[in-house]
């Protein structure tokens, strides 16, 4: 059902949208300014439900590639999404349908209402990943035979690279390469597909998820509800681990931030402690070397507080945190979707198992009940 995305949307968007980062997808701040900025400028954004695009016509992503905390320190201009958009039309003879996110989580939900706004063209209400993933050819369509190809990259000086690989593993390694030699981070048109290819394996209603997310926190906190159970409530989580992080190592490589955040218990958890490893977002937790959490599904620390999401870049020493576990969409715990994403894809020798089996196990809360109190 089409309406229009505004400011206000935007805002509760983007906020949500940090949720389902995963701890990564960059923060979604820069993006959100730049997308009210040109929200203000050109007007409101017209979102579009999946079944809205017709079968035969073509629809593009809108996103951006690098370390997260690179984009932090090196703002955009602003006219790269816009770039690569127009050499992406002249690479296909025509124009774009509408545009789509390729991530539900952190800056890449508010990349494409840059481009919707400035340029007038719909957003349709679905992504390729249900939350965030640090590698470009972590898609829903990937896994399922429809490449990311051709890509366009483009940085805030103006160079632009178009790129057309064998795969979409090839394409992760020479768009991130790239991306390394044009400052840590790029904006990238890419995963053309069909209307019938969207319907068939993009997950829908995303950036409406986000939407309600971040509203969600927001009237949680205004009525003085606790907003951790307001945010598990709307993405069916569990609370996994309190405490203070005592320790974070965070590198940056040039593609990838990578590190782990230490977490102390505090009261139920006291005692035990909290190992959170990152590759960009938030791969696996383990409580007292065990696993609790593990990709696909998600791996969010929230404000203890305030709720509001953490980011990997934002968790320092001291933070008193709840760390929190949600399902991932059912297309990434298929064969297919677990070669890809699951936790050995990943290096770490383990089998996934669902968040809600370890949670079971762990006695953890979800969704309908207090911290410890598993119904």
């Amino acid at each position: 059902m089409r309406r229009k995305v505004g400011v206000k949307e935007i805002e509760d968007m983007a906020l949500g949208a940090t949720v389902l980062g995963a701890g990564g997808g960059g923060d979604p701040y820069v993006g959100k300014l730049m997308a009210i900025e040109a929200i203000r400028k050109y007007g409101d954004v017209e979102l579009i439900s999946v079944d809205e695009v017709p079968d035969d016509e073509i629809v593009v992503v809108s996103q951006m590639m690098g370390a997260p905390t690179i984009m932090v320190e090196k703002i955009c201009s602003g006219l790269e999404p816009m770039a690569t958009y127009d050499e992406m039309v002249k690479e296909l003879g025509r124009e774009p349908f509408a545009i789509y996110a390729v991530e539900a989580g952190g800056v890449n939900s508010t990349i494409p209402f840059i481009l919707g706004a400035t340029r007038q063209i719909p957003v349709v209400d679905c992504d390729l990943m249900g939350r965030a993933f640090p590698e470009l050819q972590m898609t829903t369509l990937g896994i399922n035979g429809v490449k990311g190809m051709p890509a366009v990259l483009a940085d805030e000086k103006g160079n632009t690279v178009t790129v057309r690989a064998i795969d979409d593993r090839w394409l992760e390694r020479i768009a991130r390469q790239a991306t390394s030699v044009m400052g840590g981070y790029t904006i990238l048109a890419s995963y053309m597909c069909t209307g019938k290819q969207l319907k068939d394996f993009a997950i829908r209603d995303t950036p409406t998820l986000c939407e309600k997310i971040g509203r969600t926190l927001r009237e949680a906190r205004e009525q003085h509800e606790d907003p951790i159970d307001a945010v598990l409530d709307v993405t069916n989580g569990y609370r996994l681990f309190k405490g203070k992080v005592v320790d974070v190592e965070r590198n940056t490589d040039g593609m990838f931030v990578r590190g782990r955040a230490v977490v102390d218990g505090l009261d139920t958890d006291k005692g035990s402690q909290l190992i959170i490893n990152f590759q960009n977002e938030n791969i696996i937790a383990l409580k007292d070397g065990e696993a609790v959490c593990t990709s696909p599904d998600l791996i969010m620390s929230l404000d203890m507080e305030s709720g509001t999401p953490v980011t990997t870049e934002g968790l320092k020493y001291g933070a008193r945190i709840v760390v929190v576990g949600m399902p991932c969409d059912p297309q990434w715990r298929t064969e297919n979707g677990l070669a890809v994403v699951g936790p050995r894809a990943f290096g770490y020798d383990l089998d996934y198992v669902p968040v809600e089996e370890l949670a079971a196990q762990l006695g953890a809360s979800g969704a309908a009940g207090a911290a410890g109190d598993k119904e």
